[in-house]
């Protein structure tokens, strides 16, 4: 009952006792429906707990690949989604693989609906694959083969589907991003477009006030805390530990209102509560090794984003390698991956979104307003809208020329233009953004940055102790019952065995429900009584988020105060390199040598080509200026494409095509429209139905800007089908001395 609900009305009459009478017998058959919930949800954990491939699937799939009999076994396989009856797959698309995240969760999240991202992906004809895991590691994996891993994966889909138009497309959610992203940057030519959904990439960053999990580790003394866990598994660290850390940072949700929300609706919300626990309440396991490297490295460290992690063969891991385009999909009302954690790593690795496109990188973010966590990977609207849409214009991303974007989707009305070229119920867009606009999102200063900097060398120095005084002793002690044992009394696993059916006392419970079920007498929903349990309820939540609020804001202070200590940081050794942009990595010789390269190649080649890069060209050189991509122009293109086959050349190629034309416009703007006339075909009525392309591709979306359509006048005269125009006069941005300054 929210504040604005009218207060509960109270009989005076002889009414009155029988709404009590009503609701007492409402309330008990629903304890007795609640935990019969309990049972089931027992039940359910043990038979789970002795599958060896347990999993939410909710498709058919057909395993290709375990991981377990490769050179350097690992426990992930590849899966092959059976598309369910009616849904028709086209060959020539580009494949899916959506990658499972390892936080401690069982498999399936990403299909676990038939609206979800596999199930959209299948809805528009792609097919898709799966890659997940066993609840139990093999002994010594490591991150590196995990990733060695996903990229024979990656190999074998490729082979599957040689004839399909372009790479595979990569789906990540949360920690399965950061290692999807570490495996593309290793093996840049092995992946398409690579979605990452929810994912940390940048650990340290955040809002004071907002995202209270990054101080964790620093409270803790660092990652000796993880070693410790993992020596007393016996090298194994157990995936309850990650799940109770994200219930602590909900408290009123984990300790009332998940529960209270399936007894007070437990006639409607049993099935959907058990379901989600099948998922939520099945912790795998870890080699405590790897999860080791994941919190020294990532968590605590932050050293992805800076460039600080290097493969066991030396090769230092930067995310600049990566070359297929980059979507990052990440949400406001996401507490546990906040924007700033998701999109910081851009500002790490660039100072300016000019350095984006000399790396020939395209990275695209789309934010979502409210939803949370779990939701952007697991809610229907959220599948429906934008992993739909991320689906149908997957192509569309991965044709946009390097740079920054945000992908902006809205919905389509009778005033939407061009209604005929979208399709769904959605136009998306691709709008040129700045690493202002992220920075605008909120994060760090450089106060910040050094205090997390503080903390990750306090971790390396209380784990370097831990390992030399303590570690001897705790694994002299540890047996692997004894480990076995302190994973069974875990407080996520024993709350839920607990009300299973191997408890002697909750066996009668079925027949009680049973009972209850055929005869049961819900009071209504006016119920004066269960307003008043309602409006118990409400005060309940407030009172714990109150609770919660206290704490994360006494948790920042501490960490602010403790780590911000210009004696710690001294003690540390802490020097002024370590703040702000001192962990940025600088531009390597070799890299300023490839770009000189690149832009003397393509100038050997500004003149060379035909219709295709005289239409690629034109349309960028206009849409440079009006800064946004519409699905619609892209639509446009590949019907005039089918329709004439003036541009049947593939889109790997037509890839190509694009950037090698938006390179050259960026480096040589005045050479490139003096030579566009030579790429022209000479046939007066082929250049006019080349240039209706061009002019219908560019004003889809909308009437241009005033310098979008002086552009567009400049192209038209370059295509010389009007004697009575006057010769070119060239936009300023095309001047010989801007030309000079950019090469």
């Amino acid at each position: 009952m929210s504040r604005t609900d009218n207060p509960p009305t109270w009989p005076l009459d002889g009414t009155l006792l029988s709404a009590a009478q009503d609701y007492w017998r409402d309330a008990w058959e629903r304890s007795v429906l609640f935990l019969d919930v309990l049972r089931r949800r027992g039940d359910n954990y043990l038979e789970r707990s002795k599958q060896a491939m347990p999993h939410v699937l909710i498709f058919e799939a057909e395993l290709l690949l375990d991981g377990r009999g490769f050179e350097r076994p690992v426990n992930y396989g590849l899966v092959r989604i059976v598309p369910p009856a009616g849904f028709e797959i086209d060959p020539r698309k580009r494949p899916f693989v959506v990658f499972d995240p390892r936080a401690g969760h069982g498999p399936g999240i990403g299909g676990m609906k038939h609206d979800s991202e596999i199930g959209v992906a299948l809805k528009a004809g792609h097919p898709c694959y799966f890659v997940g895991f066993l609840p139990e590691p093999v002994k010594g994996q490591t991150i590196a083969d995990v990733c060695a891993a996903e990229a024979a994966f990656l190999r074998h889909v490729a082979a599957r589907h040689s004839q399909a138009e372009g790479k595979p497309v990569l789906i990540a959610n949360c920690q399965a991003g950061w290692q999807t992203m570490m495996m593309a940057a290793m093996n840049p030519d092995l992946p398409g477009p690579i979605l990452v959904v929810g994912s940390p990439m940048s650990y340290w960053a955040g809002a004071r006030g907002k995202n209270p999990m990054r101080y964790l580790g620093g409270l803790l003394g660092g990652t000796w805390l993880t070693a410790l866990a993992g020596d007393l598994g016996n090298g194994i660290f157990d995936g309850a530990n990650l799940v109770a850390n994200f219930e602590a940072a909900h408290p009123s949700n984990t300790l009332w209102k998940k529960p209270y929300d399936v007894y007070s609706k437990v006639d409607t919300e049993a099935e959907r509560f058990l379901e989600f626990e099948k998922w939520w309440n099945s912790p795998v396991l870890l080699n405590a090794g790897e999860m080791q490297s994941i919190v020294d490295e990532l968590f605590v460290g932050n050293k992805l984003s800076a460039g600080e992690i290097r493969t066991p063969d030396g090769v230092r891991v930067d995310l600049r390698e990566i070359k297929s385009p980059i979507v990052a999909f990440c949400s406001w009302g996401d507490d546990i991956t906040p924007p700033q954690q998701a999109l910081g790593w851009i500002l790490d690795l660039y100072q300016h979104e000019r350095e984006i496109v000399a790396t020939g990188q395209t990275i695209v973010y789309c934010l979502h307003q409210s939803i949370g966590h779990l939701g952007i990977f697991v809610s229907g609207k959220v599948a429906t809208k934008e992993h739909g849409e991320f689906a149908k214009c997957m192509d569309l991303i991965d044709l946009a020329p390097p740079g920054l974007y945000e992908a902006v989707i809205t919905g389509v009305d009778e005033t939407v233009e061009h209604r005929e070229l979208v399709e769904g119920e959605y136009v998306f867009r691709l709008e040129k953004r700045t690493l202002s606009d992220l920075r605008a999102l909120g994060g760090n200063g450089p106060d910040d940055e050094r205090r997390f900097a503080t903390a990750a060398r306090v971790s390396e120095i209380n784990l370097a102790l831990y390992r030399r005084f303590l570690a001897p002793q705790v694994k002299a002690c540890v047996t692997a019952d004894s480990a076995e044992a302190l994973r069974h009394a875990h407080p996520n696993r024993a709350s839920i065995e607990v009300f299973s059916s191997e408890n002697p006392l909750m066996r009668p419970v079925a027949q009680w429900a049973d009972h209850v079920r055929s005869d049961r007498h819900p009071a209504p929903t006016d119920n004066p009584f269960t307003a008043l349990e309602r409006e118990a309820s409400r005060r309940i939540v407030e009172t714990l988020d109150a609770w919660a609020a206290m704490r994360d804001a006494w948790v920042e202070t501490l960490f602010l105060n403790v780590y911000g200590s210009p004696v710690l940081q001294a003690m540390v050794g802490l020097g002024d390199e370590a703040a702000g942009t001192g962990r940025r990595l600088a531009w390597e010789l070799g890299r300023e040598a490839s770009a000189r390269r690149m832009a003397e190649e393509l100038l050997s080649r500004i003149d060379q080509g035909g219709p295709i890069e005289a239409a690629a060209r034109a349309m960028i050189y206009v849409q440079l200026e009006e800064g946004r991509i519409d699905e619609r122009a892209f639509t446009l293109l590949r019907e005039e494409v089918t329709k004439h086959d003036m541009l049947g050349i593939g889109l790997a190629r037509f890839k190509e095509v694009v950037r090698d034309q938006f390179m050259i416009l960026l480096l040589y703007p005045g050479r490139a429209l003096d030579t566009l006339p030579k790429l022209l075909p000479g046939d007066r009525k082929e250049r006019s139905a080349l240039l209706d392309v061009v002019t219908r591709a560019v004003e889809v979306g909308g009437p241009l800007a005033p310098a979008g359509r002086q552009r567009m006048a400049c192209i038209e005269a370059l295509f010389g089908l009007d004697a009575s125009k006057p010769s070119v006069v060239k936009p300023a941005s095309a001047s010989r001395n801007e030309e000079d300054h950019a090469a």
